[in-house]
């Protein structure tokens, strides 16, 4: 199936590895143009020599409020246009209630939550009919996960601030969604089984809480992400779509 995705441009945070990287290299793969951004000028430029002449590094962090602008300036400079954005950043620190401090909530907030909405609603000033906007979130917009309380604090946040953004741009031909990663084997999900005394039988005791019996890989997040933000998707917004195996519970 042709998505619709050649010379569409879009920019895509957190992409120097993780689901960030993994959907930027599909996006790429279907023919569209790319500008990567991360916070480390190295692995930033890294990461956009290895997805080729298609895309372009730009060193931002999703804190700073100028960010978003010189984002989508970037793209419209290096490639001529911008259809799109993946906010996807890192995952704030792990702890239960009583581990984590101010300063922890108050930095995963400004990037986290704060530096996504602010991307958000650059990319809706400057999008047109047929934009997209997508926020990669977690399964913690529907159950909290034991262990990770600020993500459990910040991720239901802007979900519903994505859907009441689906809301306001739609009639424009806007669509927002959110895609919600579970365990897919990622650096971050190896930091995450680390902190128990077995990881593997951490990692194992998981797999088994999932029907597909297995995690699942940052290609396959990339792939349904690059849908979502494809034209092929055209019908969908204001919707948490789940990547996780068949983990979450409800329908």
């Amino acid at each position: 199936m042709d998505l619709g995705l050649k010379d569409r441009v879009y920019v895509v945070t957190g992409a120097t590895r993780g689901l960030g990287n993994a959907t930027a290299r599909q996006l790429v793969a279907d023919g569209a143009k790319v500008v990567v951004t991360g916070r480390d000028e190295k692995t930033v430029a890294e990461a956009a020599a290895d997805l080729g002449p298609n895309a372009a590094g730009v060193a931002a962090d999703n804190a700073d409020p100028a960010a978003a602008g010189r984002l989508i300036a970037a793209a419209r400079e290096r490639f001529g246009g911008f259809d799109g954005v993946l906010i996807s950043v890192g995952g704030p620190p792990p702890g239960f209630v009583a581990d984590n401090t101010d300063e922890q909530w108050q930095a995963a907030f400004e990037t986290v939550f704060l530096g996504a909405v602010r991307l958000a609603r650059a990319a809706a000033a400057e999008l047109g009919e047929g934009g997209v906007i997508a926020f990669v979130l977690s399964g913690s917009v529907y159950e909290p996960i034991a262990g990770l309380t600020i993500s459990n604090g910040l991720r239901p946040g802007l979900a519903g601030f994505a859907k009441s953004l689906a809301d306001e741009v739609g009639p424009r031909g806007i669509r927002v969604v959110g895609v919600l990663p579970g365990r897919i084997a990622t650096d971050r999900m190896r930091q995450l089984d680390g902190l128990s005394p077995d990881p593997e039988a951490t990692r194992a005791a998981n797999e088994a809480g999932i029907p597909l019996r297995r995690y699942g890989t940052p290609e396959e997040f990339g792939r349904a992400a690059a849908f979502l933000l494809s034209p092929a998707a055209s019908y969908v917004t204001g919707v948490m779509v789940p990547v996780d195996g068949g983990a979450r519970s409800g329908f």
